[in-house]
C-alpha cells in the first residue's frame, strides 16, 4: 500500500508573493486551484492548498458569510485547508514585531483575524491541519542596530500572538527566511524560539529553499555553517544540513518541500530571499526527495510524523511558468516522492 501521509498541499501565495504593479500581475486564487486541481501524476493528486490571508486571494477581513463561500469553493475542488499565512507587515495592514507600541499592536490585530478564519475553516469541516504563519515583519538592518533588544521585543510581541493563537486553538509556525530581521539566520532564529518560549503554540517553519541559506550564513556570515572554501561536495552539504536540523527539527511544525539555486532573489516589493527555482532545474543545489529526510526523519532516521500535511512553495515564479500545467505534475511528482520515501500509512 503507498503512503497516504503526509498529504500534499499546493501553495496559493505565489500567485501574490512578488506580483504588482512593480512586476507581473497577480495570478487569482482561482486560477491557481484550477491549475493545482489539474495536476495529476499516476492517478495521484493534490490533497489540499495552503492559503495567504491577503487580497486579493482572501481578505484577512473576511466575513463568516466570505469564509463560508471560500470554504465550499475549496471543498468544490476536493481540497482541504492546510496552513494560513498571516499578513503582518505593515503594507498589508500589520507592523513591525519589533516596533513602537500601535505597531506591535496592528500584528497582532492581524494575528487575531488569522486565527477566526483558520478557526471557522476548522469548524466548516475544511481543515484539520495546519498552522497560522507569521515572521517578525521587520528587516536585518533594524534588528542589528541592537540584536539583544529586537529580539527580545519580538519575542514580547510573539509571546502575545501566542496568547491570541491560543484563545482559537491554533499554532504559530516562525518562518525561516533570510529577509525577516531576527529570524535571518539559523542562530537568530532559534534564540527567537528560546526567548519566546511557548512551544506548545509557537513552532518553526522551515523551507529547503531558505534553510540551504541559513547553512550559507547570507545576512549573518558569522552564523554559517558550511566552511568558506564550499565548493558543494554533497558529503560537506550533508553534514551542514544535518547540522541545521538537529537545532531547528525539534521546534518544526510545518514544512515546506522546495528546490533552491543558492541564489537571493527579490521581486515587486519583496525582498531578497531565498530564489526557489523549478524542482527539475539543473542548477538547484538538493535532492529534493532525499535532504527533506533531513526534516521529516529524526536523528536516526526514525520519521517524526510531526506534519500531517506538507506543502509545496515556489514563490517568485514568473508568470509563464506557473500557467504551464506541466510545473505543476513535476512539482506534484517531487512531493509524492518525498511521501514515498518519508510518509505512512493510516
Amino acid at each position: 500500500m503507498s503512503n497516504n501521509y503526509p498529504k500534499l498541499h499546493n501553495a496559493m501565495w505565489p500567485g501574490l508573493v512578488g506580483k504588482g504593479p512593480d512586476s507581473e500581475p497577480p495570478i487569482s486564487l482561482d486560477t491557481m486551484l484550477d491549475l493545482t486541481a489539474a495536476a495529476e501524476v499516476n492517478g495521484v493528486k493534490f490533497d489540499g492548498v495552503d492559503l495567504f490571508l491577503a487580497d486579493p486571494h482572501t481578505s484577512i477581513d473576511s466575513s463568516n458569510d466570505d469564509i463560508k463561500k471560500l470554504a465550499d469553493k475549496i471543498r468544490s475542488k476536493g481540497f482541504a485547508v492546510g496552513s494560513l499565512v498571516a499578513p503582518v507587515w505593515p503594507p498589508t495592514g500589520g507592523g513591525s514585531a519589533m516596533g513602537a507600541e500601535a505597531e506591535r499592536k496592528q500584528f497582532i490585530e492581524q494575528v487575531r483575524k488569522s486565527c477566526h478564519i483558520g478557526a471557522k475553516l476548522r469548524e466548516l469541516g475544511v481543515r484539520s491541519s495546519g498552522v497560522v504563519r507569521i515572521d517578525s515583519a521587520c528587516g536585518v538592518g533594524g534588528w542589528a542596530e541592537d540584536p539583544a533588544t529586537g529580539t527580545r521585543k519580538i519575542a514580547e510581541t510573539f509571546r502575545q500572538a501566542c496568547d491570541v493563537a491560543d484563545s482559537y486553538g491554533e499554532k504559530l509556525a516562525a518562518e525561516g527566511e533570510i529577509c525577516w530581521g531576527g529570524m535571518h539566520s539559523w542562530k537568530a532564529m532559534l534564540d527567537l524560539l528560546e526567548e519566546t518560549a511557548r512551544p506548545q503554540t509557537l513552532g518553526f517553519q522551515a523551507d529547503m529553499a531558505h534553510t540551504l541559506l541559513y547553512t550559507l550564513g547570507y545576512n549573518a556570515p558569522e552564523h554559517r555553517i558550511v566552511p568558506e572554501n564550499f565548493n558543494w561536495e554533497p558529503g560537506v552539504l550533508d553534514q551542514s544540513l544535518k547540522k541545521l536540523t538537529a537545532a531547528l527539527r525539534p521546534w518544526t511544525t510545518d514544512f515546506h518541500v522546495a528546490q533552491n539555486d543558492a541564489t537571493v532573489k527579490g521581486m515587486g516589493s519583496h525582498d531578497k530571499t531565498g530564489r526557489h527555482c523549478q524542482v527539475n532545474d539543473p542548477n538547484g543545489k538538493l535532492d529534493v526527495p532525499r535532504h527533506a529526510g533531513f526534516w521529516l526523519r529524526d536523528e536516526n532516521g526514525n520519521l517524526t510524523r510531526k506534519m500531517r500535511h506538507i506543502c509545496w512553495d515556489g514563490c517568485m515564479f514568473p508568470n509563464d511558468v506557473m500557467m504551464n500545467p506541466q510545473t505543476w505534475r513535476d512539482i506534484l511528482a517531487a512531493m509524492i516522492a518525498v511521501r514515498d520515501a518519508h510518509g505512512w500509512s493510516e
